[in-house]
């Protein structure tokens, strides 16, 4: 399928279904990576998804793109740009309603897939509007609540639900930042589902298969 000039770039599987609106499964990847890395898993996920992968829309030098940028400072440490993330989550939060209006995807059966800042960027945007979203695949990453809405405990999260996994050798997200999730999803009543695995920062052949399991279950 070609894509379309949408406010963010992409790469598009088109979904088995032809007789109704499919639902839809967006991937956002990683820091420093592009829209090709977990487009990969696609020919393996259900049929009847449409899957959008979805580029960042900020460059890093030399290669690859970013939801946000982080920072390296002598002072502070190692630090996000907040108000960068926040205009990503929004900039998603948009183009997921671009896209089901463009290529005429289901808007009541969208589902996000996210590895590690692309997880982060899930989580905010989930928990920001729950309305936009149903499933959600958060892979190596966490919870930032500094860039969630301010009243996102106001909402209405009946719908949702979500899969976390985390390696529990990870050395880019530490694995007890990951394990906050399900801890703050619980005080929200939202439905979840939490497995760590005996991985670093990626995706092992086991939570594969269970994440696949998971989501074929809930489309």
């Amino acid at each position: 399928m070609t894509t379309a000039p949408l406010s963010l770039e992409h790469i598009i599987k088109p979904s088995s279904l032809t007789d109704k609106k499919p639902p839809v499964l967006f991937m956002l990847h990683g820091y420093g990576s592009n829209e090709d890395d977990l487009f990969s898993f696609a020919s393996e996920l259900p049929q009847e998804l449409c899957i959008i992968s979805v580029r960042a829309p900020y460059i890093l030098q030399p290669y690859g793109y970013a939801w946000y940028a982080i920072n390296f400072d002598n002072e502070k440490g190692k630090w996000s740009d907040d108000d960068q993330a926040i205009a990503s989550r929004d900039k998603i939060k948009n183009f997921i309603d671009e896209a089901c209006s463009t290529y005429g995807l289901d808007e009541k059966n969208v589902n996000l897939l996210g590895f590690s800042q692309g997880t982060i960027l899930s989580y905010a945007v989930a928990l920001s509007y729950p309305e936009k979203v149903k499933n959600i695949i958060a892979l190596s990453g966490y919870i930032n609540e500094n860039i969630l809405v301010e009243t996102y405990k106001e909402n209405n999260f009946d719908h949702l639900n979500f899969y976390s996994s985390h390696g529990d050798m990870d050395q880019v997200i530490p694995i007890d930042w990951a394990r906050k999730a399900p801890v703050i999803l619980e005080k929200l009543n939202i439905k979840h589902v939490f497995e760590e695995f005996p991985a670093g920062h990626g995706v092992a052949p086991q939570n594969f298969y269970s994440l696949k399991k998971w989501i074929s279950t809930k489309i």
